[in-house]
């Protein structure tokens, strides 16, 4: 898939769906791994306003229309529990679909692919590295409050958009297939990180294995908390809206802990070629910890919040074994903009396990002050 679409096909697809105003332009915005997204400009009465047109990948999201049908749940549902508390701004606090003049969630263009559409959150935006602690509180907060709100859902259970995303142990089977075919003839070249990875392997099962002896229970999870998946006001700060539902579905909450663990933990970018940079940032995990803590409610069991700090290690290995998979198979999972992407990737991922491991007495015992 390719972001560079010509403008009059950019129209065509725009114009299916349910917006009135004339049709100004689009550009391709952000910076995501995986869909094609652009911002389409209309003009709605002498102003200017914005839409995001998501072209979604259907090689990676084998069943999209099942997928935006998850998130016109999911966001209903939370759209309904905000109404009800009073919240301010409700088109900025939760993802808005706009339907298509058939009714419709979603529009499948010519080619077959599936494009869904957004109403765009203006004032408000998403940091790629969290600069401050309260930025960290913030974005975990809203996570929290994203999962909480989702805990009284009642309706249909929701479609699993990538089967087992986050079962370890499969990412690591898949790794190991990875390493054995070596289609790319680069095994050689990632000794180092291939041992890394293997000498991990107990580390794959630790939390299944307490769902499995029923210790915690499954939830509905976002599955995919960047940071730069929150929506942070330009003015107040507050964490508003939650982004990039794709992998909304039945899940482990320390799955979404972990994935704010790696990603605002690390004080350089997620694909910074110097691993020595790595080191874990403690005031932003205490940030996190409490933001995600008081988002929940309360409503996490206490073998959830004892395996905070596992689950960070957990999901930032999963990523770490991604990456490299995906850098052995020729990169065709994540986009990539150099030669080595996926391996800078990977290597900051378990840099970051190894600073967390040195570092995990001291955040546990933080942990449990918030008790």
């Amino acid at each position: 898939m390719s972001s560079n679409l010509p403008l009059p096909q950019l129209r065509a697809i725009a114009s299916s769906f349910a917006i009135l105003g004339n049709f100004l332009g689009a550009q391709p915005y952000g910076n995501g791994h995986i869909n094609d997204t652009f911002a389409a400009i209309f003009d709605q009465g002498g102003v200017r306003v914005r839409y995001i047109l998501q072209r979604i990948n259907d090689r990676i999201f084998r069943e999209p229309v099942k997928l935006v049908e998850n998130i016109a749940h999911v966001t209903n549902h939370i759209r309904g529990k905000v109404e009800a508390l009073g919240a301010p701004e409700t088109s900025r606090r939760v993802l808005t679909l706009v339907q298509t003049w058939h009714g419709e969630n979603y529009h499948q263009d010519s080619d077959g692919h599936i494009w869904r559409c957004y109403v765009f959150v203006e004032g408000a935006r998403s940091y790629d590295i969290i600069e401050t602690t309260d930025q960290a509180f913030q974005a975990a907060k809203a996570f929290g409050e994203f999962q909480r709100h989702l805990m009284d859902y009642s309706g249909p259970r929701l479609f699993e958009t990538i089967p087992r995303f986050h079962h370890t142990p499969s990412r690591l089977e898949n790794l190991k297939r990875a390493i054995e075919a070596d289609v790319r003839n680069r095994a050689s070249q990632v000794k180092a990180e291939i041992a890394c990875a293997l000498s991990m392997e107990p580390l794959a099962h630790s939390l299944l294995s307490l769902v499995e002896r029923g210790e915690i229970p499954e939830r509905i999870t976002h599955n995919d908390t960047k940071l730069n998946n929150i929506l942070l006001d330009d003015i107040s700060g507050e964490g508003m809206c939650v982004l990039d539902l794709d992998t909304v579905m039945p899940g482990l909450s320390l799955y979404d802990f972990g994935d704010m663990v790696r990603t605002v933990t690390n004080p350089v970018a997620e694909d910074e070629p110097d691993a020595s940079k790595v080191q874990v940032q403690v005031p932003m995990f205490q940030a996190i910890a409490k933001g995600y803590l008081e988002g929940t409610g309360g409503a996490l069991l206490p073998a959830e919040r004892e395996r905070l700090v596992v689950a960070g290690k957990l999901l930032t290995y999963e990523c770490g074994m991604r990456f490299l998979t995906d850098f052995l198979e020729g990169d065709h999972y994540f986009n990539i903009r150099r030669e080595n992407h996926n391996l800078d990737r990977c290597r900051t991922q378990f840099a970051l396990v190894r600073s967390l491991e040195e570092n995990e007495e001291r955040l546990m015992a933080f942990i449990q002050t918030l008790q």
